[in-house]
């Protein structure tokens, strides 16, 4: 479990220089909100275009996806419908199901596949899931929904996920993958550059937030907060499990895979959407602190279960 450990204590290290910074006012009252636009509007672009566009797409059509892509689905919809039964409004209820459902893949994801599943690669089919279809269609839930009721033109709804930078460059990012055309080392480096900024921006950004904010579990986003943390630690693993085992019948090997890549906590880059869009701010912050937190036993869990 020293891949597991690893993994957490780099990212616990990031987001505290960040809470430090935000403490001593380093970098101004806009601190926060500059790592933010800088990591939606430019990092985190330019690391998605490298990342999928040298990635092997047949990885998509694979059986231990479906269990993610099911489990994903499942512990979403059961945020939703209680969402919509609770009032809680569209652009809350979008936030809080990815945070009840999109795992860290990369900064905590990748180290923890070397390390406990022994195959990077095996992270990569739910990156390039996340990235392809679920991302690009909460994106435009949130779009659409931050334009208060305002009439939007039919046309004009199809086109709005491509104009969002995160989903033009996953596009794009897939666009070369699937043409087979390696792009040039000199056109490429620039972009690894500024894509290397995206996750210490976010984890940045993350921690600057933190400093000053109350303890998890206040004010109205309290029963929002628990019931997307309890179906990130606890309801997706143990759907990718009973989906795994129970319907794909998978083998012992391929139900570890997946219940430990299902039980990897919120990914941090659901902060920065929300701090873009202004809304759920503090369910996302406390989701992923949370779910980060729990992700660490539930790991062990699963680990000493199922390894």
């Amino acid at each position: 479990m020293g891949g597991v450990i690893t993994g957490f204590a780099i990212i616990a290290s990031i987001i505290g220089t960040g809470y430090l910074l935000g403490w001593r006012g380093s970098l101004g009252e806009n601190g926060r909100e500059v790592l933010t636009k800088l990591a939606f509007y430019v990092a985190t672009p330019a690391l998605l275009f490298t990342t999928l566009s040298d990635a092997d797409l047949s990885v998509i059509f694979s059986t231990p996806l479906l269990v993610t892509a099911v489990s994903t689905g499942a512990v979403a919809a059961v945020f939703v419908a209680v969402g919509a039964v609770r009032r809680w409004g569209v652009g809350r209820t979008t936030v809080g199901a990815l945070c009840s459902s999109y795992v860290n893949a990369g900064n905590l994801g990748i180290p923890i596949a070397v390390y406990v599943l022994d195959d990077a690669t095996l992270v990569a089919p739910v990156l390039l899931f996340q990235q392809l279809i679920v991302m690009p269609v909460a994106l435009t839930v949130l779009d659409l929904s931050g334009r208060g009721g305002t009439a939007v033109p039919w046309w004009q709804r199809v086109l709005t996920p491509f104009r969002n930078p995160v989903v033009i460059s996953a596009l794009a990012g897939v666009a070369v993958a699937a043409s087979g055309w390696t792009v040039p080392e000199p056109l490429l480096e620039p972009a690894v550059l500024i894509g290397n900024m995206a996750v210490p921006a976010v984890l940045l950004a993350f921690g600057i937030s933190l400093r000053g904010s109350s303890l998890p579990g206040q004010g109205d986003d309290r029963w929002p907060m628990l019931l997307s943390v309890g179906l990130k630690s606890a309801g997706m693993p143990l759907v990718a499990w009973a989906v795994a085992t129970w319907v794909f019948g998978l083998g012992a090997t391929d139900v570890f895979h997946v219940v430990v890549t299902s039980a990897l906590p919120a990914a941090q880059n659901l902060f920065t959407y929300a701090s873009r869009y202004q809304v759920g701010v503090r369910l996302a912050r406390e989701s992923i602190l949370l779910s980060t937190v729990l992700a660490i036993p539930v790991l062990v869990v699963v680990a000493a279960l199922l390894g």
